[in-house]
C-alpha cells in the first residue's frame, strides 16, 4: 500500500499555493493598472497633445471647444484667448506652415542673442557666400531682400527683414551667425518645439519655405504666444516698416496690421501650404481688453495670403462678436499685398 503524505506536508503545500495565487494576483492588478495608465494617457495624446515629455508646469490642454461656426471652413485654426488654453479647430494635422516656421527662429535668435527694447544688438557682416545664397533663392522665386557683400545688418535688422518682408536669405544668415550652421539652428529649433510641448511639430529649415517643415495650428499657437511675450519681437511685428541699410524700406506682409485691433504677428504662403497666417488681435470681450492669439493654417485661395488674413479677421470677429476695438491706431494706408505671383514666402 502507498505511505499516507503526513498531515503537515500537507498542509504546508496548500498554504504555498495560497501565497502563489495571491502573488499572481498581485501582479495582475499590478499589470491591468499599468496597462489602464497607459491606455489612458494614449487616449489623452490622440485628443489633443501627447504630454509624456513635458514638464508638470508646462502641461497645457486644450481648452473647451469653440462653436464650430468659428473655425474656417477648409484647413486648420487654433486661437488661444487671454491667457485660456489653447483651442483647437477640427482637422488638426502636421502640414506646411511656410513662413510662420520665421516665428520659431526668430524666438529662438532672440532668446540666444535676448535685446531690450531700444537695442539695436550687435552686427553680422554679410558674406560673398550670403550674396551667392540670395542669388540661388531669387532665381528660385523666393521672397529675398537684396544684399550686398560686407554690408553689416544689425540683429534688430536683421529680424526686421525675416519678419516683415518675410526674407528667406536672412533666415539663414541669422542660422549661420546664432548656431554656426543652418543645421545645428535647425536642430535648436526642434528642441525648442519639444520642450515647449509642441509635438506635432518638425523644422526642417529656418525659412519655412522646405515643405518638410510641418506643424499643425495649435502648436503653432504656443510659440507665438511665446515669442509675443518678448517686447522686442512684439514691437516689430507692430510695425508696418522699417529701413535697411541696401534694401532700404521694407514693408510688412501683414495687411491687417492695425486694422480691427491686429498687433501682428507673420504670414506664410506657398503652394504647398497655402494661405497661413498667426496672429494677434487685442479686442473688448465681457468689457476687457483681450488678446486673441492664433494660427492659420491650409487656407485656399488664389491670393494665399489674403486668404489666410482673411480668415483670421473673420475668426476674431466671431469670437469678439463682431465687436472691433476702437481705440487702437489706424495706419492711414495699408502697403499693398503684391500680385499673385509675388515670391513664396
Amino acid at each position: 500500500m502507498p505511505k499516507r503524505r503526513p498531515a503537515r506536508t500537507t498542509t504546508r503545500r496548500l498554504q504555498a499555493r495560497r501565497i502563489r495565487a495571491v502573488g499572481l494576483l498581485v501582479v495582475a492588478v499590478a499589470i491591468g493598472t499599468s496597462l489602464g495608465h497607459r491606455f489612458a494617457a494614449s487616449s489623452s495624446s490622440s485628443a489633443g497633445f501627447s504630454t509624456d515629455r513635458v514638464p508638470r508646469a508646462q502641461r497645457r490642454p486644450l481648452g473647451e471647444k469653440l462653436p464650430g461656426a468659428v473655425w474656417p471652413a477648409d484647413g486648420q485654426a487654433a486661437v488661444q484667448i487671454g491667457q485660456s488654453q489653447v483651442r483647437a479647430g477640427p482637422n488638426q494635422h502636421a502640414a506646411p506652415i511656410a513662413s510662420v516656421a520665421k516665428v520659431m527662429t526668430a524666438y529662438v535668435v532672440l532668446r540666444d542673442h535676448p535685446l531690450e527694447r531700444g537695442q539695436d544688438g550687435p552686427a553680422i557682416t554679410l558674406t560673398a557666400a550670403d550674396v551667392a545664397d540670395t542669388d540661388r533663392r531669387r532665381r528660385e522665386q523666393e521672397s529675398v531682400v537684396p544684399i550686398v557683400a560686407g554690408e553689416q545688418l544689425t540683429e534688430l535688422q536683421a529680424l526686421q527683414a525675416l519678419l516683415l518682408p518675410s526674407a528667406n536669405n536672412v533666415a539663414a544668415v541669422l542660422a549661420r551667425w546664432d548656431a554656426g550652421s543652418v543645421e545645428r539652428f535647425v536642430a535648436r529649433m526642434n528642441a525648442t518645439a519639444r520642450a515647449l510641448g509642441m509635438f506635432h511639430t518638425r523644422y526642417t529649415d529656418p525659412s519655412g519655405y522646405d515643405s518638410a517643415t510641418v506643424s499643425t495650428a495649435a502648436d503653432q499657437v504656443r510659440v507665438v504666444d511665446r515669442a509675443m511675450r518678448l517686447p522686442v519681437f512684439a514691437s516689430i511685428v507692430a510695425t508696418g516698416s522699417a529701413t535697411l541699410p541696401v534694401a532700404g524700406t521694407v514693408h510688412t506682409t501683414d495687411t491687417l496690421l492695425g486694422h480691427d485691433g491686429f498687433v501682428g504677428v507673420k504670414t506664410g504662403s506657398d503652394a504647398a501650404a497655402r494661405g497661413c497666417f498667426a496672429f494677434q488681435a487685442v479686442r473688448r470681450i465681457d468689457g476687457k481688453r483681450t488678446a486673441i492669439t492664433g494660427v492659420v493654417l491650409g487656407q485656399p485661395g488664389r491670393d494665399e495670403i489674403a486668404t489666410g488674413l482673411a480668415a483670421a479677421d473673420a475668426i476674431v470677429d466671431r469670437i469678439a462678436a463682431g465687436r472691433p476695438q476702437p481705440d487702437l491706431p489706424q495706419p492711414a494706408s495699408p502697403p499693398p499685398r503684391g500680385s499673385p505671383a509675388a515670391p513664396r514666402r
